[in-house]
């Protein structure tokens, strides 16, 4: 078992209400067509899928889909959309966990590598992912910029998100790479806040490079975003694509 945190249930009986911006059209559209043109004619395998909101939609634009979820709860959520026959998950951690087969595409998204709270860890799921590739597949990982810039000194926290219903901002262990989301999400209409919080270990585009390395991948494109747009010091984050040799 990894360190990774796990869902509980009312999380994840929450989670797509919550998270409904980015089950949009605007968001899924191209998330959806750059993971199916990197699969081609084979299948894909996420890691951490939660919900199924990649891969449901994924699967039903013709890319066989399987799944590794370490939370029996979010899997549950999942298997209410969508049978067993048209979308395996397996049940397990991602650093680890091996389903039947081996595929064109295995891929990460909405920063779920930060789940992994040690290097050790992230490094393994990378290996994982090579694992299940055939030669010339693809390891894909969305994943964010960590927001440094923005910490002047002696400040250890960095707000993302002030709005009506929620707040929500990350604090910073600069020594251990851990990263800690405060959410207050407001609940109905009577002003009350529910209080949240998740630990995540953040990584810098080129200390990925490094694990994909020891894991025998090459970098083969680094945009981002879904539309592929060109990755620069002042991007916010970044779609990368690893490939195993053929």
């Amino acid at each position: 078992m990894t360190s990774s945190e796990l869902w509980t249930r009312a999380t994840a009986d929450r989670y797509d209400t919550e998270e409904s911006e980015r089950s949009s059209a605007p968001v899924l559209v191209p998330t959806v067509a750059f993971l199916a043109e990197l699969a081609g004619d084979g299948p894909a395998l996420e890691f951490a899928i939660g919900t199924g909101r990649v891969g449901i939609p994924l699967r039903q634009r013709g890319v066989p889909v399987a799944g590794i979820e370490l939370s029996e709860h979010m899997a549950a959520v999942l298997r209410r959309k969508i049978d067993e026959d048209a979308l395996p998950v397996a049940i397990g951690d991602m650093a680890t966990t091996t389903v039947p087969g081996e595929f064109t595409l295995v891929y990460l998204v909405y920063n779920t590598i930060t789940n992994l709270l040690t290097q050790d860890e992230q490094v393994e799921c990378f290996r994982n992912a090579a694992r299940h590739l055939t030669p010339g597949g693809r390891f894909v990982i969305e994943l964010g910029v960590p927001p440094l810039r923005f910490l002047p000194p002696g400040q250890v926290a960095v707000p993302f998100d002030v709005s009506e219903g929620h707040l929500g901002f990350d604090t910073f262990d600069l020594v251990e790479q851990i990263l800690v989301s405060h959410h207050l999400t407001r609940d109905g209409d009577d002003g009350r806040y529910r209080r949240g919080r998740s630990r995540h270990r953040y990584a810098w585009p080129a200390e990925l490079d490094l694990m994909a390395r020891i894991a025998g991948l090459e970098l083969e494109r680094r945009v981002a975003d879904w539309d592929g747009a060109p990755f620069t010091q002042d991007s916010a984050k970044h779609i990368s694509v690893w490939r195993k040799p053929a």
